[in-house]
């Protein structure tokens, strides 16, 4: 565990309630982030961000540091996103359009050093990664979120999913392919391989990415990639893919941060 969390976690278990306020202040965006990409809804997150903070203010003195505090908190929002994927919803939520978003960004930044065209470029290429995200299946969507926006290792996320690592990458890799299949036409990058004798160069070069290639298999396949232009595109879209992923923004709004924060100042004030 961070030595900085562990020294945390001991003062608010004496009662210090700085020290649960700095652990709250520390993990709080990293929580909402995780809602929104799950839940796909403001309200959803702010309520998985409500639940996970006041379970960290009702466990911190039983929290005994088996694993890390980031670790434990996804497993707990990620519980609470379950539940409201159950819970049925009275409407569906507003349609957004990517060319309004995209033509709203052009002139948000129209006094910037980027041309219109490529700040609405850029701004289609983020909300098809968005919308990638969204339409993943839960068990798909949770691994891309842990490991490849959150940094998790594959451990870890197997982890917070309680299941093998084994399960974690070949669900990652399923993913990562279907994410990059969506955005790679974005990238003016042809989904197709050059000749049926390609290998399928995507699945493993996210397998290399997780230390699952062999020495040899490696080596065969940068010598491919050194000699067909169409696959080495394609293992660079998904790069770019995947940069695009740890990049996708969604910051906690500070009517939603100090909104939280009250619900768990209340009940420590009131405990």
């Amino acid at each position: 565990m961070n030595p900085d969390d562990l020294a945390l976690l001991e003062a608010a278990r004496r009662g210090e309630p700085d020290a649960l306020d700095q652990l709250i202040r520390r993990y709080q965006a990293q929580v909402y982030r995780f809602g929104m990409k799950m839940c796909r809804d403001p309200e959803d997150a702010k309520d998985v961000l409500q639940d996970t903070l006041l379970a960290l203010a009702r466990g911190v003195r039983d929290f005994r540091g088996t694993s890390s505090v980031s670790t434990w908190l996804y497993s707990v929002a990620r519980s609470f996103c379950i539940k409201k994927r159950r819970m049925p919803k009275s409407a569906p939520g507003p349609q957004r359009s990517l060319e309004s978003d995209a033509a709203k960004e052009v002139a948000r930044v129209a006094d910037s050093t980027q041309l219109p065209d490529e700040v609405l470029a850029e701004k289609r290429i983020e909300q098809a990664i968005e919308q990638a995200i969204g339409a993943l299946e839960p068990m798909y969507r949770e691994v891309l979120i842990l490991r490849d926006i959150e940094g998790l290792t594959a451990a870890e996320v197997a982890e917070v999913l309680g299941t093998s690592v084994d399960a974690v990458k070949s669900r990652l890799h399923r993913a990562r392919v279907a994410v990059r299949a969506h955005v790679a036409p974005l990238l003016g990058v042809p989904l197709a391989a050059a000749s049926p004798n390609c290998p399928d160069v995507v699945q493993l070069f996210s397998q290399y990415l997780e230390g699952e290639i062999a020495p040899d298999v490696c080596t065969k396949l940068e010598a491919h990639l050194a000699t067909c232009p169409r696959c080495r595109a394609a293992c660079d879209s998904l790069k770019q893919t995947l940069a695009l992923c740890r990049a996708a923004p969604a910051p906690l709004p500070s009517d939603v941060q100090e909104s939280v924060r009250s619900a768990v100042q209340r009940f420590v004030a009131g405990g």
